[in-house]
């Protein structure tokens, strides 16, 4: 699948780094470095602009190896639907107790393009019945 991109940062485009890569990384577009404090959250631009086709979204996720680290994105997924057109952005939170340094082409995040469907509601009186049922939240024990 094509999809089109605008890259305004000095930046490579996002790729897949292995031919079985879910995500693409996303690269921080920064003039100047960015400390992120403990327990702090920012908005990190990376430069792109896309336009996905209709059908599909682009989830932002967090990168395992900043995870363990302690910096997360708290809204993961993030969605980016098909018809924004603004620069896309990644909120970071930083979880620890120290400073976390971000700089200019530093990966971020990862960036998952995932096909996507529209419902129509059809409202009921009564839902079709299963073995589940209304069971949730760890209902099924431990096994």
């Amino acid at each position: 699948m094509n999809v089109q991109i605008i890259n305004k940062s000095s930046n490579v485009l996002p790729h897949y780094a292995t031919e079985g890569s879910a995500g693409m990384d996303l690269r921080a577009d920064l003039k100047e470095e960015m400390l992120l404090q403990p327990n702090e959250i920012k908005l990190v631009p990376t430069g792109l602009y896309m336009q996905l086709p209709v059908g599909f979204e682009a989830q932002i996720r967090p990168r395992s190896g900043m995870g363990y680290k302690g910096i997360t994105i708290p809204n993961a997924p993030g969605t980016i639907d098909a018809d924004y057109r603004g620069e896309i952005k990644v909120i970071l939170m930083n979880l620890t107790q120290e400073a976390f340094r971000i700089e200019n082409g530093d990966r971020i995040a990862q960036m998952v393009i995932a096909r996507c469907t529209q419902v129509a509601w059809e409202e009921v009186e009564v839902l079709e019945q299963t073995e589940r049922g209304v069971g949730g939240f760890g209902h099924t024990g431990k096994q």
